[in-house]
């Protein structure tokens, strides 16, 4: 069964019709073209015309020609539309022209390193010319790694190694940095929140050393599309770019569905399970031997997309080995496989986290179904992006879950194909994260006084960290004479630097299959949890927290584990109010209560346990309203609980529409009587230490944030309250739905 014919049978076959709330065809666009520069270097010319590349998109001849004349650029456009080509011809070029140019190239992960880099050597094959590129990460070994300091042309790495082990170790790469031209930073758009905070603070200490050492690099920087590429990218590397962003790739044509299982509970507002809607609807797809990519909102529902399409290619006949799941935890042999098994056909489905939303080469996929809204529109195209690469028609699902925002997506879909794209957010003068950094650079250089590294406010950062005994100020200088080392002690994606190693003891030679971050073990590797890996239940026999280590054994049962966490908030120093809301400085007590045990067909509650792990703490910022008793006479204790519980739920669900943020960067914690205000108080806080400005954004957004909470409540049409709006029912209580509204029509809200 072709694609067009599988589109008809969804469009017309009863099962699936009339859950489609929105169909949007997406026509083709023929490329702009753009002949190959007069200047460039008739070896690179000879390689591409070889490689069947006798024109430049129109984007990719702009971008050579702003490089070459020394400016720093950031290219702009779809996926599949030719970037990497953006900064290997310049970057190419100037080698051949110059043998001692050095260029750095910058990727978020070690898999889009490596993908690149295959790219590069095929590129460089073709010229037949020893241009040396050289992957620089964690598994590269010692004998490569002085080879790679002292003749590598190009080195490519993750930010992670360039803070860690080349920026702290800057003698040993004198070559690079006296040399260096270019510094490409590819996946612009990834780094935002607290990884942009981090390495708008890494650009910093890597632009000092190069001044140093006597060069200065201009950046060519790529981005899938955001709302604020310039201000996002000048924030991030501290100068004036150009922006690229009419591209010239062709595209084929595309055509996508919004789509909204059907009510199973009328009254409590209950849908039928998305992840299961997502495997009927793969079942049109993999009979017609669609090659698909699934992209599940967690690591849990990848796990179990991977379980259900397995067991329902087995109903079938099919192969359930062609279907895999993939994300962060694997091992990077693991990732691999499944990476080639998609280039090659051999894995027919594959079903992921955001971790294969980046650009990297899985091949000539289809169709990419959504399970849940990404939090952002541009997720949600780059994720629709990772199929039709061909340039032949392929097909994207956006399958909504009961969850408030998918919600408000699939039943306004003109917010999704009309609504601008998101603008990224960082906040690089963090107070915490700038601390970090200025430590690290005090170590790799001394900072000198009246020397810029940030925010005015420098003098003051380092006199503090003089009285805590990490720098020394003599003559005109801060030097470094703490005895650790300040890099190794700072993350730069996540709260904490720790890692919980996941232990197999089935077998009699015990095995490492994974990690999670030590803030997500108490929800997934307590004792007792049922943790899911390439759709493999194991069962969680022991957590040691002291040592970091999770010890499980394979098992075969027909349930999975759900952790309940309680959160409480204090506020630390009030920054501003107006209005009946304020922000400020929190700290946030997180404490694993209890786990359930659902059945993987139903999701009914078979039982539960204790978790017994140590509380912890978060320092961040939130946001918080206040709802004063005199607005809500009549209701009992109970009943202001559960309105304060449905507003704290539509604000939450409201909130990422504004905040180019993925809705779990915010926490909720509502107070009947709060200690800061003494009134029912609704607070949304940053899952970020420190926080990276959302906070602030939210309390300027003032009533339109609640305006916007207010029309997702009143939109809905459950009758009591649901997922979709103010929460479930057991939660909000009875009439909650009712009791929310009431809040919200009372708060300030424009009208």
């Amino acid at each position: 069964m072709t694609l067009e014919q599988i589109l008809e049978a969804l469009r017309t076959r009863p099962r699936f019709a009339p859950q489609f709330t929105a169909w949007r065809a997406v026509p083709a666009v023929p490329a702009t073209f753009a002949e190959l520069p007069p200047g460039l270097d008739p070896r690179l010319e000879a390689a591409l015309m070889g490689r069947g590349i006798s024109r430049l998109y129109s984007h990719q001849a702009q971008a050579y020609h702003e490089v070459t004349r020394g400016g720093d650029i950031v290219v702009v456009t779809p996926t599949a539309s030719g970037k990497t080509l953006c900064y290997n011809l310049p970057v190419l070029d100037a080698i051949l022209k110059q043998d001692d140019t050095r260029a750095l190239y910058l990727f978020p992960t070690k898999a889009l390193s490596s993908d690149q880099v295959d790219e590069l050597h095929g590129l460089v094959r073709a010229l037949g010319v020893d241009v040396r590129t050289s992957t620089y990460d964690g598994d590269t070994p010692a004998d490569a790694r002085r080879t790679i300091r002292a003749a590598g042309h190009i080195v490519v790495t993750n930010p992670d190694m360039l803070h860690t082990a080349i920026l702290p170790h800057h003698t040993k790469w004198l070559r690079l940095f006296e040399h260096l031209r270019y510094i490409v930073l590819d996946e612009l758009h990834h780094y935002r929140g607290v990884f942009g905070s981090h390495l708008a603070n890494v650009i910093r200490r890597l632009l000092r050393i190069c001044q140093f050492y006597g060069s200065a690099p201009q950046f060519i920087c790529c981005s899938a599309t955001i709302g604020n590429p310039r201000e996002h990218a000048e924030r991030l590397i501290g100068r004036p770019v150009t922006v690229i962003d009419r591209s010239g790739a062709p595209s084929g044509p595309r055509v996508i569905g919004l789509y909204n299982p059907p009510v199973v509970n009328q009254a409590l507002g209950i849908r039928r399970d998305a992840v299961r809607e997502a495997v009927a609807l793969a079942g049109e797809l993999l009979a017609g031997r669609v090659q698909t990519i699934f992209f599940a909102r967690t690591r849990l529902s990848a796990e179990l997309l991977t379980t259900y399409l397995q067991e329902d290619a087995r109903r079938r006949g099919g192969d359930p080995g062609a279907i895999t799941g993939y994300r962060a935890g694997y091992l990077p042999s693991e990732r691999r496989r499944i990476e080639a098994g998609l280039r090659s056909g051999a894995v027919r489905a594959v079903a992921a986290t955001n971790a294969l939303e980046l650009g990297i080469d899985i091949g000539q996929l289809a169709a990419s179904i959504l399970v849940g809204y990404p939090g952002t529109i541009a997720s949600t195209r780059q994720q629709m992006g990772r199929a039709g690469r061909r340039g032949d028609l392929s097909l994207a699902v956006l399958v909504g879950t009961s969850a408030a925002l998918d919600q408000f997506i699939v039943t306004h879909p003109e917010y999704l194909f009309g609504h601008p794209v998101e603008e990224a957010r960082t906040n690089p003068d963090n107070l915490l994260i700038l601390t970090s950094h200025l430590k690290c650079a005090a170590f790799e250089l001394p900072v000198r006084d009246g020397e810029t590294f940030g925010p005015s406010t420098l003098p003051e950062i380092l006199a503090y960290l003089q009285e805590e005994r990490v720098l020394h100020h003599d003559g005109d200088a801060w030097h470094y004479i703490a005895e650790a080392y300040p890099a190794e002690e700072i993350s730069l994606r996540s709260a904490g630097t720790e890692n919980v190693v996941i232990i197999d003891t089935t077998d009699p030679a015990p095995r490492v299959i994974g990690e999670v971050d030590l803030a997500a073990a108490p929800a997934f590797v307590h004792e007792d949890a049922i943790y899911l890996h390439l759709g493999q239940q194991h069962h969680v026999e022991r957590l040691d927290w002291e040592e970091r280590k999770a010890y499980v054994r394979r098992v075969d049962v027909d349930y999975y584990t759900d952790a309940q966490i309680a959160v409480d908030v204090r506020v630390l120093e009030e920054f501003a109010q107006a209005a009946g809301a304020a922000h400020g400085e929190v700290v946030v007590t997180f404490r694993p209560t209890i786990f359930k045990k659902l059945k993987l067909a139903t999701h009914e509650n078979v039982g539960f346990g204790p978790i017994r792990l140590p509380e912890t703490t978060l320092h961040t910022t939130g946001a918080w309203w206040v709802c004063p008793r005199a607005q809500t006479p009549g209701l009992r204790p109970d009943e202001l609980q559960g309105a304060l519980l449905g507003l704290a739920h539509a604000l939450a669900n409201v909130a990422p529409l504004y905040l180019m943020s993925d809705p779990r960067d915010l926490g909720a914690v509502v107070e009947v009587r709060s200690p800061h205000t003494g009134e029912p108080t609704v607070t949304l806080f940053e899952r970020v230490p420190g926080g990276v400005g959302q906070a602030e954004r939210l309390f300027a957004l003032g009533g339109d944030l609640l305006a916007a909470a207010r029309a997702l409540v009143e939109a809905c049409g459950c009758a009591e309250g649901c997922p979709s709006c103010v929460g479930p029912i057991l939660e909000v209580g009875p009439q909650g739905k009712q009791h929310t509204l009431r809040l919200l029509k009372d708060a300030r809200v424009p009208a």
